[in-house]
């Protein structure tokens, strides 16, 4: 289960910026993570738990918001919204998607 290397990461993270900016408490960690990023919310979350426990964000909540993947056809150069990441194109019927949103993963917001 990756995702608590990645919530250890945004510990990390979070850890990092509150100390530079002289905070001592932090509420909510704020992250965006794409649909095709590869990251499964639900086991991110139970990580979180488990990864801030006897940390300074032990009682921080973790804010996931999630991004949909958009994709452009390198076939035909349609941008669309797929339902799963290899729908075929509506305009042209291929499969051929060049994914432009959808795999981030980032915090985006610490809320003290």
């Amino acid at each position: 289960m990756h995702e608590f290397s990645v919530a250890q990461h945004i510990i990390e993270i979070a850890l990092q910026s509150a100390k530079e900016h002289h905070v001592d408490h932090i509420s909510s960690v704020e992250v965006e993570i794409g649909q095709a990023a590869g990251v499964v919310t639900e086991a991110l979350e139970f990580a979180w738990e488990s990864a801030v426990r006897d940390t300074a964000l032990q009682n921080a909540a973790l804010l996931i918001k999630e991004i949909p993947v958009s994709v452009v056809c390198r076939s035909c150069g349609m941008q669309y919204d797929p339902q799963e990441i290899f729908d075929l194109c509506p305009r042209c019927g291929d499969m051929n998607p060049d994914i432009i949103r959808g795999k981030e993963l980032r915090v985006s917001a610490i809320i003290t």
